[in-house]
C-alpha cells in the first residue's frame, strides 16, 4: 500500500517572520516562494503545515 502524500506550496515570505517559522519552511523543504514539495503525511509533517499555514498551501492532488 502506497504511503499517503501531501504536496505544499510556499505562497508567502519569511521576511520579518520569526527565526522559528522560517526554519520550520526549510524544514518542509521550502525556501522561495512558489516552491512546491511533495511529503508524506505524518501527524509532525502536519504540525509544522499548520505552524506556517498563512505562507503555505495545501496542494489538492
Amino acid at each position: 500500500m502506497a504511503k499517503k502524500t501531501v504536496t505544499v506550496r510556499q505562497t508567502g515570505s519569511p521576511i520579518r517572520r520569526e527565526a522559528s517559522q522560517r526554519a520550520t519552511l526549510v524544514g518542509l523543504g521550502l525556501n522561495k516562494i512558489g516552491r512546491t514539495r511533495t511529503l508524506e503525511d505524518t501527524p509532525s509533517v502536519r504540525g509544522m503545515i499548520r505552524k506556517v499555514a498563512h505562507m503555505v498551501e495545501v496542494v489538492e492532488e
